[in-house]
């Protein structure tokens, strides 16, 4: 008999926003278990609402409970889930995202006491938040990654000829897209041929301030919104180097498909990011807010052609190990 698993987080990917762990995940484990989810509410108070009512309605059969916890308002989704959880004796298990969570369990001790020393189990997708995690008094985490379809992702080689970056990301302050902009401008003062496209829907208002930034500045920037996986996988065959500007972050499923896909990286070197990306090896990490560095690291790309191969080969190599084959072990030996 399949066991039963109720699944709690922001599924929202219909509504416009980017696919997250509660979409992959709950698709993946469905094929060995009954999954519910909730919820895929735009308006916050009614996603809560679901939330609750969906452990209210099988509490009586369900055998686990995964709840995505963030660091921002959806903290206290995994709060209340979590309390309820326990009125019910239900096993819990909190999935750890967001490169912010140490924030919040520095800030608000007693809130994070009661989520976390009750759990079942903690899942970090990152050895980064594994060892946060470990820091702050909470030894039994058990790091699972997330996971991508590797067989999807065909590894192509790639000529820097004219520069074509790509950057996917929600446009959120958090992951700084703002310096895409600065780079694309500052290559371009620097004689460089550049382009710049930019993939994600808008969280925050980003969106607006970046494409009016780029205006400003008088720069052809491709602005592709929200894209479906099969678009932006064949929008990808056009770019040559994928930068990440994040300034806080754990472990970003679209830097791991940009190394299956053959893109060399750039990524800022903060949170999960050096626990993902081993500097010069398979990736380049450059200091956060530091445009000077990400260009040059940039150019290095460009002049370097082998030093741009080894990265891809071996950031392809490390990203195979993301393949669910991998992955659904670890999660079959917690959920047995």
């Amino acid at each position: 008999m399949r066991k039963n698993v109720l699944y709690v987080g922001n599924a929202l990917s219909n509504k416009g926003k980017t696919s997250t762990t509660i979409d992959t995940l709950s698709e993946r484990l469905s094929e060995n278990y009954v999954v519910k989810i909730a919820s895929n509410k735009s308006n916050k108070i009614w996603r809560l609402f679901d939330m609750v009512f969906l452990v209210l309605r099988y509490q009586s059969k369900t055998d686990y409970v995964l709840i995505d916890t963030y660091s921002t308002a959806n903290f206290y989704y995994a709060f209340i889930i979590s309390q309820l959880c326990r009125l019910f004796n239900l096993r819990y298990i909190p999935i750890l995202h967001g490169g912010n969570l140490e924030q919040r369990l520095k800030h608000n001790p007693k809130l994070s006491g009661y989520i976390f020393n009750n759990a079942y189990k903690l899942i970090a997708p990152s050895n980064f938040l594994k060892t946060v995690f470990n820091r702050f008094g909470y030894p039994d985490v058990l790091f699972i990654s997330n996971t991508i379809d590797i067989e999807g992702y065909t590894c192509l080689k790639r000529e820097i000829k004219t520069i074509n970056m790509l950057w996917v990301r929600s446009f959120a302050s958090i992951y700084n897209p703002e310096q895409a902009v600065l780079v694309l401008e500052q290559l371009i003062r620097n004689n460089y041929k550049a382009t710049l496209t930019m993939v994600g829907p808008d969280v925050d208002g980003s969106l607006i301030a970046v494409k009016r930034m780029a205006a400003a500045k008088q720069l052809d920037v491709n602005f592709t919104g929200k894209l479906t996986k099969t678009e932006w996988l064949e929008l990808s065959k056009g770019s040559n180097v994928f930068i990440n500007t994040t300034n806080f972050d754990n472990t970003p499923v679209s830097v791991i498909e940009a190394m299956a896909l053959g893109l060399p990286v750039v990524s800022t070197n903060v949170g999960g990011l050096p626990y993902l990306i081993s500097d010069k090896e398979d990736g380049l990490l450059v200091p956060p807010n530091n445009t000077d560095a990400m260009v040059n690291a940039i150019i290095k790309l460009k002049s370097d052609e082998h030093l741009k191969d080894k990265l891809v080969t071996a950031a392809r190599s490390k990203v195979e190990n993301f393949a669910w084959d991998s992955i659904k072990i670890k999660w079959e030996r917690l959920l047995s």
